[in-house]
């Protein structure tokens, strides 16, 4: 399966979810297919019932059985995997370990946000928070495959929650 998105809260009092999508764009959704979250290890599908479209990466969406602002608030930061894409062969940086440039362990890289003109990495913090970085080139300490670890010269403030 492919991680499609990244639910990044609830929206409303409904069950809505504001989702952003990582290297797809969402026209390219089949909203007649299930998407996967994993719960305990295993993947649960879910069904879109309305989504709406949100800029060029985001949506809001409401998806079967979640109906509260409870139940979207436990769905927040929670990933969307879907089992009709194909992965592409180029190197996915999830996974990888993200240390700031003064040897601090950040947390691990759990997706890409392709801002158009400033890429950004999501980084699921130890504590669990899920922090947005900004990921150029200018900012990039090290990058070692042998170790997938990301050393990144982090503004001040970013971290800060």
């Amino acid at each position: 399966m492919l991680r499609i998105a990244q639910v990044l809260k609830s929206n409303g009092t409904d069950g809505e979810l504001l989702v952003s999508f990582f290297e797809i764009s969402p026209e390219d959704i089949d909203l007649q297919e299930p998407v996967f979250i994993y719960f305990d290890g295993l993947p649960v599908p879910f069904y879109f019932e309305s989504f709406k479209r949100r800029g060029t990466s985001r949506a809001l969406v409401h998806l079967t059985g979640i109906r509260s602002l409870k139940d979207a608030d436990e769905l927040a930061g929670a990933a969307l995997w879907a089992d009709y894409f194909e992965e592409s062969e180029e190197e996915d940086l999830s996974g990888w370990t993200v240390r700031s440039a003064q040897g601090e362990t950040v947390g691990t890289v759990s997706g890409l946000e392709d801002i158009p003109g400033n890429s950004c990495i999501w980084v699921q913090r130890p504590d669990g928070a899920q922090v947005l970085l900004p990921f150029h080139e200018d900012l990039l300490v090290s990058l070692d495959q042998a170790t997938r670890t990301l050393t990144l010269t982090i503004p001040e403030g970013l971290l800060d929650l």
